[in-house]
C-alpha cells in the first residue's frame, strides 16, 4: 500500500485516500485507466502513419521520433522490425529525392541503424557544404592582381635582408626580364 500511494499523483492520492485495501485500490485504478492503452495505441499508430522525414529539421530528430513511436508500438504488442523501419524511411523520402531513395535501397541496408548513420553523415556533409557556400558563394572569389603579386614576390627574393637604399637601384619594370637592358 505504501508503494502504491507513493507513486500516485497528488490528486489521485486525495481521491483514493479512504481506501485501505491495496487490491481494491489497484482494481479501482485499473478500471479508471483501462482505456488508456487503447488511446495510446491509436495515437501511436496515427503517428506512425503520419511520420514524414520532411517534417523534421534534422535526421537525428526524425530518428528520435522513429524510436519513440516504434518503442511505444512494441510496448503494446505491435512488433516493429528493422525491415519495417527501413521500409518506412524509404517510403517517406520527398518526391524530389526519389533518385536518392532508389540509391539507398540499392545499397541493401540490413539494419535501420546503418541507414540512419549514412543519412546523418550525408546531412553533416551537406551542412558543411552549405556553410562553405554561405561564407563565399560560387563566383565571388576576387581575382588576384597579377602585376602586384609578381612584383612583390620578385622584390622579396632579390632584396632579402637588405634595404633598397644602399646603393642598389630600385626595381624597375622596364629592366625586368631584360626587356630594356
Amino acid at each position: 500500500m505504501i508503494f502504491l500511494r507513493r507513486h500516485l499523483h497528488e490528486e489521485l492520492k486525495i481521491e483514493y485516500l479512504t481506501i485501505k485495501d491495496p487490491l481494491i485500490l489497484w482494481q479501482n485504478l485499473k478500471e479508471r485507466y483501462k482505456n488508456q492503452k487503447l488511446v495510446i495505441i491509436l495515437k501511436t499508430r496515427y503517428d506512425w502513419i503520419h511520420l514524414w522525414l520532411q517534417d523534421f529539421k534534422s535526421i537525428s530528430e526524425y530518428n528520435s521520433a522513429m524510436f519513440n513511436i516504434s518503442s511505444k508500438l512494441k510496448l503494446y504488442g505491435n512488433n516493429i522490425t528493422d525491415d519495417d523501419m527501413l521500409e518506412k524511411t524509404f517510403s517517406i523520402f520527398h518526391a524530389l529525392n526519389m533518385l536518392l531513395q532508389q540509391q539507398y535501397r540499392e545499397w541493401g541496408f540490413k539494419n535501420y541503424s546503418e541507414l540512419i548513420s549514412c543519412l546523418l553523415m550525408a546531412e553533416q556533409n551537406n551542412e558543411l557544404l552549405m556553410k562553405n557556400h554561405e561564407l563565399r558563394p560560387t563566383g565571388s572569389t576576387p581575382f588576384p592582381e597579377v602585376n602586384a603579386t609578381r612584383y612583390n614576390n620578385y622584390d622579396r627574393g632579390r632584396n632579402r635582408g637588405r634595404e633598397c637604399s644602399h646603393g642598389r637601384q630600385q626595381f624597375n619594370y622596364r629592366n625586368y626580364n631584360g626587356l630594356y637592358s
